[in-house]
């Protein structure tokens, strides 16, 4: 086990310890002392990475707080904060950060140590790479491993949700830049993993008591089945 990998039993990271760490570098050793360095002489994705924590945590995106360098008088008491982010005390949850890191696309990396390349259906470089069904997954495990997504909402709706504000990166929107509600419909109906729309009820005797047989329902499934392209227009 090497030095970088003891990090990972952090579950909170202050800004200046996950841009280095986003760019590949150990916070730890000479790195420690990057800020001290002129911006060129700074590791590469550093600047880059620090300044998306930092409005990452302004704009709630992240977990975490900001704080903020003191002014202080000619004897050095504090008299109230600047506006200048000290990187050092703000804190970022690392859980939130790797959801953050893949909605930006970064999956590889220190945070993602069990990562191996896209399968070829998310590949945007694959000669038979379908946006729809990139949409579909990367939707769904969004979606799924975030909670806070799902708050107040079925699961189609913040499935919905995130392919609106994604429409753009996968084909989904019209001439004029809008979402194609139609395709994001059914994108979300593809993804939708309760599509019962809430928990399974309790069939009633009216129900149990149907004449409907049961070589009926398996016949009516796997029409449903065989029909599946003919119901999703995208």
């Amino acid at each position: 086990m090497e030095g970088l990998d003891f990090w990972r039993l952090c579950d909170d990271l202050s800004v200046f310890q996950a841009a280095l760490l986003i760019s590949g570098h150990d916070p730890s050793g000479e790195n420690c002392h990057v800020e001290q360095w002129s911006i060129e002489e700074r590791p590469s994705g550093y600047e880059a990475a620090k300044n998306a924590l930092i409005n990452g945590l302004r704009s709630k995106a992240l977990k975490g707080y900001l704080s903020y360098i003191p002014f202080t008088d000619d004897n050095g008491y504090p008299m109230g904060d600047s506006d200048d982010v000290d990187i050092n005390s703000s804190m970022v949850n690392v859980a939130t950060l790797k959801i953050f890191l893949e909605q930006k696309g970064f999956q590889g990396g220190f945070f993602f140590p069990n990562y191996a390349d896209d399968p070829n259906y998310l590949n945007s470089e694959h000669d038979c790479y379908a946006p729809k069904l990139a949409a579909a997954v990367t939707a769904w495990e969004i979606v799924t491993n975030d909670k806070s997504k799902q708050k107040g909402k079925t699961p189609k709706q913040a499935l919905e949700k995130w392919l609106r504000e994604h429409a753009n990166e996968y084909s989904l929107t019209d001439e004029n830049g809008n979402p194609k509600a139609a395709s994001i419909d059914q994108i979300a109906k593809v993804a939708n993993w309760k599509p019962e729309g809430g928990a399974a009820k309790t069939p009633n005797l009216k129900e149990v008591s149907s004449n409907v047989s049961p070589l009926k329902n398996i016949q009516s499934i796997q029409s449903g089945i065989s029909d599946l392209d003919d119901d999703i227009p995208f």
